[in-house]
């Protein structure tokens, strides 16, 4: 079962990278078209700054959740690593045990956030509703709080190659 797991988990950790980097990129070209357009062409577009928040909402909070998978976090551990093995085990629990919690709160409160602002509308871009841009929230908790209960029960998965082709077919576990 567990080579199951890890194959859909590493597919959805890939497909995460992707659209963070699919944000990042298009973020990258809409702001140097937004400022072109205002003080090269004189005339200012209104949709690139609501666009490329949008995009800022969908990289930092899904991008924060492979982040995660990768062990790229920040992580403070000068107490830990100073702690007996029997505590080191607990407090990585119990640091698990939070991290999933507050991935639970802020699923719970940016999917209302998100409900809740859904029929207003954003001046520059009257066919986006203001609880889509909030959409990214949600779905970053719900992807960390996936990785978070991986990691609890499958282990920390920062060192293992995920293959990304067929080039390293050996990366990717059977399916049984």
């Amino acid at each position: 079962m567990s080579p199951c797991i890890l194959r859909w988990m590493d597919r959805l950790y890939l497909a995460a990278v992707w659209l963070s980097a699919a944000a990042i990129t298009l973020m990258s070209l809409i702001i140097p078209w937004g400022v072109f357009s205002r003080y090269i062409l004189g005339t200012g577009s209104d949709w690139p700054e609501p666009i490329a928040i949008l995009l800022m909402m969908v990289f930092t909070f899904v991008g924060a959740s492979v982040s995660y998978r990768a062990g790229g976090h920040i992580a403070v551990t000068m107490v830990s690593d100073h702690l007996p093995p029997q505590l080191k085990f607990l407090a990585a629990w119990l640091i698990d045990v939070l991290m999933a919690g507050l991935c639970v709160f802020v699923f719970w409160f940016g999917l209302n956030l998100s409900l809740e602002t859904w029929r207003q509308g954003i001046a520059e871009l009257p066919w986006l509703p203001v609880g889509a841009t909030y959409l990214p929230i949600p779905l970053g908790a719900l992807i960390t709080l996936l990785f978070v209960i991986e990691k609890r029960l499958l282990g920390p998965q920062s060192g293992r190659p995920v293959a990304t082709s067929e080039e390293h077919p050996q990366t990717l576990p059977k399916e049984a």
